[in-house]
This record gives C-alpha cells, structure tokens and sequence, in this order.
C-alpha cells in the first residue's frame, strides 16, 4: 500500500488572504439585498409575534401534554419510564396508588422543567401507554418567573393536541 499525497490548495498569497472568498461572498450578498429592495413584495419575512406560523412540520415536538381516557383520567401509570430515558432528567414524577378500573397506579405528581429540557422526544418514545406526547405545536413558551417554566400535571393534562397537527 502506498501514501497517497493530497495536494493542499491555497499556498499563494492571495489564496491566503482570502479577498476572492471575501468577495464573491460580498457579491452573493448584494446581490440579493438589490434583488429584495427592489421588490419588498417578495420578501419571505413573517411579522413573527403578531403572525404565528402555520405550516410547522407534522414531526415537530412543541411543549409536552399528557394524554388522558375518555372519562377524563390520566393515562399515565407512573412507571418512571419517561424519566428514565430523559437525558436531561428534567421530568419529575411521584406515583400514588389508584383505585379505579384502569391501572395499578398514577403520578401524584408530575412535573417538567421546560428550561432543562432538550425537546429530545426520548420520554415520548419511551412511554409504554402513550401517556406523554409533543403534539401541542406550541413553539414559544413564554414565562416572566423560572417558576413558571415547570409544568405541572394540571398544566400538562391541560394542553391539548394542535388543530395544524390534526390535520397532518
């Protein structure tokens, strides 16, 4: 087997300066900014706090929700699934014992720290009984306390699925 010698580019002095690199990029960049004064129209800007974006991706994780059954019960049974596979261990849950028809147990308490979380999408994937889904489309949440960003079991069963979402 023999070395294979690759041949490095850009040992000129000119090559090192980067002016002609500097330069096409400056180009491209006029060139577009003409482009666009010339006919405002066409920009693809959205006036974002006021207009909210409608054609998110189907696949898109937005804030977390628990899902519930049809008489209105968490699905959830407080198997520590979810918080288990967290990487950034930012969902919080403590099981009680529950005496309805549907399971062994339920969480007491469930909380998510959405300023810890990495929106991995880890917890859904992990869940056995489909209790925990990012399908609600909300994309900015805004708070004015910390306090605020840690979403509680009331919270989380109170987000519903997005009507975009539904439609995808």
């Amino acid at each position: 087997m023999g070395i294979k010698v690759v041949p490095r580019y850009g040992k000129s002095f000119k090559d090192k300066l980067y002016l002609p690199a500097i330069a096409g990029g400056m180009k491209t960049t006029l060139k577009h900014f003409m482009k666009n004064l010339s006919n405002v129209d066409n920009l693809k800007t959205m006036q974002y706090p006021e207009v909210q974006p409608t054609d998110l991706n189907e696949r898109y994780r937005g804030v977390h929700r628990l899902t519930k059954h049809d008489d209105g019960t968490e699905k959830c049974v407080a198997c520590f699934m979810c918080a288990t596979a967290c990487p950034a261990e930012c969902i919080f849950i403590e099981a009680e014992e529950r005496f309805d028809e549907h399971d062994e147990k339920r969480p007491k308490e469930f909380k998510i720290d959405l300023l810890e979380c990495v929106f991995c999408g880890y917890c859904v994937e992990a869940c056995p009984c489909d209790a925990i889904r990012m399908d609600t489309g909300i994309f900015s949440f805004t708070a004015s306390k910390r306090e605020d960003f840690v979403l509680d079991k009331k919270v989380l069963m109170a987000n519903e699925r997005s009507k975009d979402l539904n439609n995808g």
